[in-house]
């Protein structure tokens, strides 16, 4: 696992949060950071912009998971969050608020490293499956775009669909641009003059 990540503990305890701190330096983890106030989150994080943040509560509320849900900004940081308690619903407020991680029982020493490791391995997956998400709604939106082109260009010229299609091609390989540009200019320049 990498060494080199930046961690952020939030711990109200004071004992308790040197020895998180403590066990992550054993673990090999220099770069950690500690707050003991779930208030002085959204501006740690914005000073020291870490990788993962691990958030320490007895007793999560839902006004904690606001300042869980800035932390997390899903696609930069994975976020764990040990709780000594919790019902379904805000286990699953938690999970929407971008934690990766969400061990009930509170955190434990020894299994420190491995949560870590979890939330981490979550936090790509997730991470991955939104990017993948992403691509999949610009190519469904693009493919929009495309037929739109392609009709206005079968309606103007009386030609085929094949042949709209063909001719957005010609047209970005001689303007060496992709299909999707093109397409976006001539529905562009079609709302304009309708």
């Amino acid at each position: 696992m990498n060494q080199n990540l930046r961690i952020l503990v939030v711990e109200a305890d004071a004992t308790r949060l040197r020895d998180i701190v403590d066990a992550l330096r054993g673990e090999g983890w220099s770069d950690v950071r500690a707050v003991a106030q779930i208030s002085a989150l959204n501006r740690t994080v914005k000073e020291f912009i870490p990788d993962i943040v691990l958030i320490d509560l007895s007793n999560p509320d839902r006004d904690m998971l606001e300042h869980v849900s800035f932390a997390s900004e899903t696609t930069k940081r994975a976020v764990a969050l040990f709780v000594d308690q919790t019902d379904e619903d805000l286990t699953q407020a938690a999970l929407s608020a971008g934690v990766s991680a969400y061990v009930v029982d509170g955190l434990k020493m020894d299994r420190i490293k491995a949560v870590l490791e979890t939330a981490i391995a979550r936090f790509k997956i997730m991470r991955q499956m939104q990017s993948e998400l992403d691509a999949a709604k610009q190519a469904l939106e693009d493919r929009k775009t495309i037929d739109r082109a392609k009709g206005i260009l079968m309606r103007q010229r009386g030609i085929s669909e094949d042949d709209a299609y063909q001719l957005l091609r010609k047209a970005a390989m001689g303007q060496n641009r992709k299909i999707i540009d093109v397409a976006q200019a001539l529905v562009t320049a079609a709302e304009l003059l309708s």
